[in-house]
């Protein structure tokens, strides 16, 4: 099952696991965008809410979920000046939809002892994203999920994987305006790509999977030398700042 596969990363995601012979649940919140994916790859929409779909999802497949992918995600603009309902809503699709699922699944997976939980977090997850706080920290939080699952349920055949891409080429990417065009496009990557990441690190049963290998480098420079990586952000907030007048 892919949450948020009517375009982008979830339909790079849907389409790959089609082609590698699974039986693929498309969900995304547009029903039309998910049916127009599943019936591409020959998979079934189960369109709506990511949060509430697993029971449905399961009914589709005829039996259980193997591999769940958290993809679903939405990057409301803001700080602290940012309506309480746009951090909400980053709340619940970025992190609670992560957390209903695995209250779903888990019980299933324990049981027969396996299943595959793929979260898509964002580099902004594990470093930062200027312009939008109620992205940063809803993604760390959907790291620190994804963690905790791992951390918990390892030794009983749940594996976990974080997908962790700086920008790839899709409407969210689009939407970030002049911030994502000066700190994004220039490395952005198509969503095929990061569908071949997430496949290399099933392979090799990596936790973090990151599109972009430069990440890795950023996220030790961060735990590392936190204030020259925090100085060399607010240069960059300035760059935006600079550029967007």
């Amino acid at each position: 099952m892919v949450t948020g596969a009517g375009g982008g990363i979830g339909a790079a995601l849907a389409r790959r696991f089609a082609a590698e012979g699974a039986r693929v649940v498309v969900n995304d919140i547009d029903a039309d965008k998910a049916k127009a994916v599943a019936d591409e790859i020959g998979a079934v929409a189960v369109p709506g809410d990511a949060s509430r779909v697993v029971p449905e999802a399961r009914a589709a497949l005829g039996g259980g979920i193997d591999i769940y992918c958290a993809n679903a995600g939405i990057a409301p603009i803001g700080g602290p000046e940012a309506d309480e309902l746009l951090w909400a809503d980053a709340w619940d699709v970025n992190v609670m939809a992560h957390v209903r699922a695995a209250r779903e699944l888990l019980p299933e997976w324990l049981e027969r002892g396996s299943g595959r939980f793929v979260s898509t977090v964002s580099a902004a997850g594990l470093l930062t994203m200027v312009g939008s706080a109620p992205y940063s920290v809803s993604k760390h939080a959907a790291l620190a999920f994804a963690e905790w699952l791992s951390t918990t349920y390892r030794h009983r055949g749940v594996s976990v994987h974080a997908i962790c891409p700086q920008g790839v080429r899709t409407d969210m990417l689009r939407a970030t305006g002049p911030t994502g065009d000066l700190v994004l496009v220039p490395t952005a990557i198509e969503p095929e790509q990061v569908a071949d990441a997430l496949f290399d690190g099933i392979a090799h049963e990596r936790f973090l999977i990151l599109p972009h290998p430069e990440v890795a480098e950023y996220y030790a420079a961060r735990a590392t030398d936190t204030d020259r990586w925090l100085a060399h952000m607010n240069h960059l907030q300035r760059k935006v700042e600079e550029a967007t007048g």
